[in-house]
């Protein structure tokens, strides 16, 4: 019996980390927003913005953890217009970064550079509340349920994002020179990679 819940768990253990990795690292959101900031000012003034998003994930998993039952019966009345609601909100990040410009004085741009920015974009990303109650869900709340336990997997789980959008971030900061050189062909990839979240939403 012990042997087999040692590979139960072995099992299930494997299977959050290849999840949370892949669902994390993986270009999306957050990761595009991230480098297009980093690209245009600097990763060291991209940090609050990431830090605002590991704030919003945060609060997330852990609203997803301690109302999980709750919320599970709650989103699904209210997914349709978050999807909307996220969509409009990705398009016009997009028109942000088409014509921004690579300076830190582009006041427009650093609207999106902000530690609030990141935060409240969490709020209106149907893929970070499906994501945090898929793995809420599927691989911790089965197993553990103390307060302790479910505060422990958020704060990891904010801080695994955190890492992940400083990776983006200094990929787009190590280039940034000749991102700042190609910012037009760059921006544009940015806004239509944008575009394709929107309406990969819309039609999901």
């Amino acid at each position: 019996h012990k042997r087999a819940g040692e590979e139960v768990f072995m099992v299930n253990f494997t299977a959050f980390l290849s999840y949370v990795l892949i669902a994390n690292f993986a270009p999306g959101l957050n990761a595009i927003m991230s480098m297009s900031n980093a690209s245009r000012y600097g990763f060291k003034k991209s940090i609050m913005f990431n830090a605002g998003i590991a704030f919003g994930v945060l609060i997330i998993f852990a609203l997803s953890s301690f109302l999980s039952v709750a919320l599970y019966g709650f989103i699904p009345s209210i997914q349709p217009a978050m999807i909307y609601v996220g969509a409009a909100y990705i398009l016009w990040l997009a028109w942000q970064i088409y014509k921004s410009k690579p300076c830190v004085e582009d006041e427009a741009s650093n609207r999106t550079n902000t530690f609030l920015s990141g935060l409240l974009l969490q709020f209106i990303n149907p893929s970070v509340i499906i994501y945090s109650l898929a793995t809420v869900s599927t691989f911790i709340v089965p197993y553990y349920k103390s307060v302790f336990m479910l505060a422990f997997f958020s704060l990891i789980l904010a801080f695994l994002g955190f890492v992940a959008t400083c990776s983006w971030s200094l990929f787009g900061s190590v280039l940034q020179k000749f991102l700042i050189k190609n910012h037009k062909v760059v921006n544009n990839v940015m806004a239509l990679l944008l575009v394709y979240c929107a309406v990969s939403l819309l039609l999901q």
